[in-house]
């Protein structure tokens, strides 16, 4: 790269950061967070992918005669590769003339250990981390970790969704963290079920995975800056008090966690109407078997052609007798558990509501019958403003040119247009303009609108398109993982042909956590476990020194009369 393009790069980096609606960040960057909880010493490949801001379709359904929320996605897949020769050394240096000269070093071979998929759904009133798809392939174990190290799958996927909860953070919504758990072989990676290396969870083990990887943000972000962060668990067709063996056994573990949903807490309608139709508070998440549910029953109420509509199920009423029917499900009464965990961060500037609910308001407990019918009433609160107007007549600039306003001027049409001037002389051409440098497009979106807030530190290494980015993700489900010769140059093409080349994607780094000794290792080094000792840690009872004495029973010493020798017998 010239001068000059490296001139005109830094200037629209300036440019960029120095845009009011994008404050300049001082917190460290993934790949440094990433690094403070990674075992020391150990290498770690750190390949980050995102999307930006693109208009999507609304996770719930408006009420009736109500316009839908104005959404927007983005999505981030993470991998984390380390080298799969650790044994072979870094550089080799020559037997023929010139052997002081030391040989290049030889790129270790790169093989993908972990990967997760998240997705992010924002509106003007909340923001929605979807948790899709987590997998492993189960080659960590060529790292050889002392035993008792704790997970650094579960470090990196802690940290990593910490970090866009931190990034994504608007004031006056909610912050939804939303995942559901299922016991899969494999999501992400094909073949590594045939790893023997691959520890693949259970069902109950893994609902309880995902309660300890989320539950230190709950006990972390809830210190900071947050107002009332609450988790909710729920596990179709399990009690209460089997369902509370899930969560971690922490000091705040019983304040911070609760059994059910949140679904009528997070969502806005409920604070505009006196009854909101279930429909309308679950949300239409990719691959998500509730959200396969409400599908069906929408369907079931179509064929019948009621004349409610969609909004009105015929099996369904309440919420309460929707999670009763999705414990007779196929995803969830398939001879295995499955959990659904809400993680709901409220802002403190968040402004309270002016008006209280109505008394003997409910959303679950309502008694319907033929003669009142559920429906849904008018707002109640005046105070809140429309993000997008319902009509033409609501936009000032509507409103403004509208011949019907009272303040609206008619519009003069000039009647002296200019001429346009004769081009005469000699026709110059222009020369070619060399295209130095790959410009991404992407990246001219706003940063801060009144639906999403996207950081630069909240961007992934490498910022495609949704095409792109869907063709990544297809390219990693059609390979194969099931040897570490294949898996090795399964992860080489996919590293290769997602980057494309492009500078900045993907790095190494260095674990910075100190790992804890493994106690069971031998002081020489020969592996074996050493003696233990347990002189001095025997307590006897404190007795007087007399009485010890006195207790003392004497020897018995036999005499040597009393021992008798056999007589010999005489030879012949």
């Amino acid at each position: 790269m010239t001068s000059s393009a490296t001139s005109s790069a830094l200037k629209r980096t300036f440019t960029k950061s120095a845009t009011p609606t994008a404050p300049q960040s001082t917190s460290e960057t993934l790949r440094d967070r990433l690094a403070q909880v990674l075992p020391q010493g150990y290498k770690f490949g750190i390949y980050h992918l995102s999307t930006p801001p693109t208009k999507t379709e609304p996770l719930c359904s408006a009420p009736p005669n109500e316009r839908p929320d104005k959404t927007f996605g983005e999505s981030h897949f993470l991998a984390v590769s380390i080298d799969a020769d650790q044994n072979t050394p870094q550089s080799l240096k020559r037997a023929s003339p010139g052997a002081d000269e030391p040989k290049q070093t030889e790129p270790k071979k790169q093989v993908l250990i972990f990967a997760v998929e998240i997705f992010i759904f924002t509106t003007a009133y909340a923001t929605t981390i979807f948790i899709g798809k987590a997998d492993s392939t189960g080659y960590l174990h060529l790292l050889n970790l002392p035993k008792r190290t704790p997970s650094p799958i579960r470090q990196v996927c802690a940290t990593f969704i910490a970090y866009l909860i931190e990034h994504r953070r608007r004031k006056n919504t909610q912050t939804i963290v939303n995942l559901f758990a299922r016991s899969q072989a494999q999501y992400l990676f094909p073949g590594s079920v045939q790893n023997k290396g691959k520890h693949v969870l259970d069902d109950r083990g893994l609902v309880r995975w995902w309660c300890k990887v989320l539950n230190p943000l709950m006990e972390g972000l809830g210190k900071k800056s947050w107002g009332t962060p609450k988790a909710y668990l729920l596990v179709p067709g399990v009690e209460v008090q089997e369902t509370r063996a899930f969560v971690p056994r922490t000091l705040t573990s019983a304040e911070n966690w609760a059994v059910g949903h949140p679904l009528e807490l997070i969502s806005h309608y409920t604070d505009e109407f006196d009854w909101v139709p279930p429909r309308c508070l679950i949300p239409r998440y990719p691959d998500d078997p509730k959200s396969r549910f409400r599908d069906e029953l929408d369907e079931e109420v179509s064929k019948k052609k009621n004349k409610d509509g969609i909004w009105k199920w015929t099996s369904v009423k309440t919420l309460e007798q929707f999670w009763e029917m999705m414990a007779f499900r196929q995803e969830c009464s398939s001879g295995s558990l499955t959990g659904f965990i809400w993680l709901v961060f409220d802002s403190k500037d968040k402004k309270p509501a002016t008006t209280t609910l109505t008394p003997n308001t409910s959303f679950s407990e309502t008694p319907f019958s033929s003669q009142n019918p559920p429906s849904t009433p008018p707002r109640r609160r005046v105070d809140i403003l429309a993000q997008t107007p319902r009509s033409n007549k609501g936009s000032p600039l509507k409103q403004a040119v509208s011949p019907t306003s009272p303040t609206a001027q008619p519009v003069r049409r000039r009647k002296d247009k200019k001429k346009k001037k004769k081009l005469t002389g000699p026709i110059i051409t222009r020369p070619p303009k060399v295209k130095r440098q790959v410009r991404n497009y992407l990246l001219d979106k706003p940063i801060s609108t009144a639906y999403y807030y996207w950081p630069h530190e909240g961007r992934g290494d490498k910022v495609v398109g949704e095409s792109d980015y869907k063709r990544a993700v297809e390219l990693l489900l059609h390979l194969d993982f099931s040897t570490l010769t294949k898996a090795t140059g399964s992860s080489k093409k996919w590293i290769s042909q997602t980057g494309g080349g492009a500078e900045g994607w993907g790095g190494s780094i260095t674990g910075k956590s100190r790992v804890a000794e493994n106690i069971f290792a031998s002081v020489n080094g020969n592996g074996a476990a050493p003696i233990t000792n347990l002189t001095g840690l025997v307590r006897r009872k404190n007795v007087s020194s007399s009485q010890e004495i006195s207790d003392v029973k004497p020897v018995n010493v036999l005499g040597a009369g009393l021992v008798r020798r056999k007589a010999k017998e005489e030879s012949v």
